[in-house]
């Protein structure tokens, strides 16, 4: 009986550069059950480890503004702008209600509406 070859999940290539905001999860803290292992951050700058030859990167932890030196990117995932920003970009700017919208869709249009500016940007074909 010939037995089926087994695949492994393979997780693509991810590179980074400065000033994107990535999610990091320390790996030793989070299987150890202990508290802060996942925070957000913004890449400052990526190095080459001079042993291993793996790309690693530096960031600021933006809740304490703390930099992390030499972090895996295996343990990082990019936070896309669009994924940020989708709570406006679909806010139901039509309805009476501002109930209806998130909070960061009241924001925007308070910001918005504050400047002065008498008239909305027009809505996305």
């Amino acid at each position: 009986m010939a037995q089926q070859p087994q695949t492994q999940a393979v997780q693509p290539t991810t590179s980074y550069i400065k000033g994107d905001i990535v999610l990091f999860r320390n790996v030793e803290r989070f299987w150890l059950g202990q508290p802060g292992h996942t925070f957000v951050g913004r890449v400052e700058r990526s190095w080459r480890h001079a042993d291993t030859g793996k790309v690693l990167y530096d960031l600021t932890e933006l809740g304490s503004l703390s930099y992390r030196a030499g972090i895996d990117p295996d343990y990082m995932r990019p936070l896309p702008a669009t994924d940020a920003m989708h709570d406006i970009d679909t806010a139901p700017l039509r309805e009476p209600d501002t109930g209806a919208m998130t909070p960061a869709a009241v924001a925007w249009l308070r910001q918005h509406l504050v400047r002065g500016i008498s008239t909305l940007p027009a809505p996305h074909a």
